[in-house]
């Protein structure tokens, strides 16, 4: 079932966290923090609009930190149910797809609650004080191949948000399956 997240609640302060990475190595929000802004993903392995687009999650977020902001994926799913999305499963991942940036487990489903995400992907882009600014989509193509000359409409609003603090005012949320919560 796939879900749409509401649009983006500007100035929102970004939840503190201590997450394990796959290893089980606890990976605290400080250590992503980025000195122009920090994109906190939520994305899990199973789910279809993620692989759609992981490839270009992954180059988007190269060239994001290579401007000074901060990248981290967190996967909150029930690994009891979805055990595609646990930790040794994010690790191959991780390490298939390249990933430039820290990938998390979210256990308690604690943290994805904190920030209220709903769905795989789900994007926070927050400015350098750690205010919210972005909460859309990747970019148009959902599961669907992007064309060349797709627009990039989380890669640009971060852009945005490095250079001038602020969020585009206009913005598509994202679309994707829905966390897989506990019951």
């Amino acid at each position: 079932m796939a879900v749409r997240p509401p649009v983006c609640d500007f100035g929102a302060k970004m939840p503190d966290f201590t997450l394990p990475d796959p290893d089980g190595k606890p990976v605290r929000l400080a250590d992503i923090l980025g000195p122009r802004g920090t994109l906190v993903m939520f994305i899990c392995n199973h789910c279809p609009y993620v692989q759609a687009v992981i490839d270009r999650i992954q180059r988007d977020a190269a060239e994001l930190q290579s401007l000074g902001i901060g990248v981290v994926a967190i996967s909150a799913n029930d690994v009891q149910d979805y055990p595609q999305d646990a930790p040794e499963q994010m690790k191959a991942e991780a390490l298939r797809h390249g990933f430039s940036f820290p990938y998390l487990y979210d256990e308690s489903q604690q943290v994805a609650r904190a920030y209220g995400a709903e769905c795989t992907p789900d994007f926070f882009g927050y400015n350098a004080d750690g205010e919210l600014q972005y909460r859309g989509r990747l970019d148009a193509s959902g599961r669907s191949p992007a064309a060349p000359d797709a627009r990039r409409d989380l890669f640009e609003a971060m852009v945005q948000i490095a250079e001038t603090g602020q969020g585009p005012r206009d913005q598509v949320p994202s679309m994707g399956c829905s966390i897989k919560w506990r019951a």
